[in-house]
């Protein structure tokens, strides 16, 4: 499988990467053997890049990915993990739903919550102190001695509505000075955020040195908006983009109204309708829209990978034959002609 580096860090990952959160917040729905199984068909497609984060079932994620890697040499595989949620315990913070989404006009969505049971809560803490005991407990989780990349954890607005300008410059202060140091240190090899509005990130590129920004659900086949400021910054400046969600949560994933989601809600009837555009135009060029949606990001050369949250053997499988897919080109002329997925520069 392919790889690139991300930034000028040196640190080369899978262009298909494997997202931990599902392996988390489904709980005891699935068993150890079954976790086992995932990560085992996800080694072999020759996928090399996993990220996880303390969010993820409340360690859960990182707990299993640990007992299914630690034992790998290290240099197979490239891990990324988060910091700004400290897991403390019950009763001192708060459970985490599954995803948390928040905006001015709206107080924040329960979504579907995770479904662990670990005896733990979180806590925001976006200081210096808290971010590298935060990367311990998580290497303590991993049963690691390094973490690959370290990303600050949903400084944005979705997350945190008419808190988020606080918690930026707690994290400004406290957590972003904390992952420079870790990298300067060569406890990590790269930092950056994981977030899912690009504005954030922009801001961060502006007065910070990093190498690489995990952006979920906002450079889709769905939505380009990155595409006329932020992604061109991070050519100029050499950073990396990795892509979560590039379903849009489920959206591009499904064919029946009913299961489809949007930033984690039921879809509204204006995306709707633009996602079964989509779906035509895929279908006419005998495409699976999951191919064109994994593929589609890609094609800008900001980013380095695409990590879509799995949950079974099957999903890890279906994501590499569509990532492998040949798609003509003439598709992609196809969805810009009608408005729908923008020309890639």
């Amino acid at each position: 499988m392919e790889t690139r580096t991300l930034g000028r860090s040196g640190i080369a990952v899978t262009t298909l990467g494997f997202g931990g959160a599902p392996l988390g917040a489904v709980g005891p729905r699935i068993d150890d053997e079954a976790v086992g199984a995932i990560v085992q068909a996800a080694l072999d497609g020759g996928i090399r890049y996993f990220d996880t984060a303390p969010l993820y079932g409340h360690g859960l994620s990182e707990k299993r990915l640990g007992r299914n890697l630690a034992e790998l040499p290290r240099e197979d595989f490239v891990l990324s993990t988060k910091v700004g949620r400290l897991l403390v315990p019950p009763g001192q913070g708060e459970r985490a739903p599954f995803m948390r989404g928040a905006s001015p006009s709206r107080s924040p969505a329960e979504g579907s919550c995770m479904r662990d049971t670990e005896p733990v809560d979180f806590r925001y803490d976006y200081t210096y102190d808290a971010t590298r005991a935060s990367l311990e407990a998580s290497l303590e989780r991993l049963r690691l001695d390094r973490a690959d990349i370290l990303l600050c954890h949903d400084i944005d607005l979705w997350t945190h509505g008419d808190d988020q300008a606080g918690m930026f410059e707690a994290a400004a202060r406290g957590a972003l000075p904390a992952l420079s140091d870790l990298r300067a240190e060569g406890t990590i090899g790269a930092f950056g955020l994981g977030v899912n509005n690009w504005e954030v990130c922009s801001r961060v590129l502006a007065d910070f040195d990093v190498d690489c920004f995990l952006l979920a659900g906002r450079f889709t086949l769905l939505e380009q908006e990155p595409l006329d400021v932020f992604l061109p910054q991070c050519v100029d400046r050499g950073v990396s983009v990795i892509i979560g969600g590039p379903y849009n949560s489920g959206l591009l994933a499904v064919d029946e109204r009913r299961r489809a989601t949007y930033d984690y809600q039921p879809v509204d009837d204006d995306r709707w309708e633009r996602a079964q555009q989509i779906r035509g135009i895929c279908s006419a060029h005998g495409v699976d829209i999951r191919a064109a949606a994994l593929q589609y990001p890609l094609r800008h050369p900001a980013v380095a990978s695409v990590i879509p949250g799995v949950r079974s053997v099957e999903e890890v499988r279906t994501n590499l034959a569509l990532a492998a897919a040949a798609l003509p080109e003439a598709l992609w002329d196809d969805l810009a002609d009608a408005g729908l997925a923008r020309h890639i520069p």
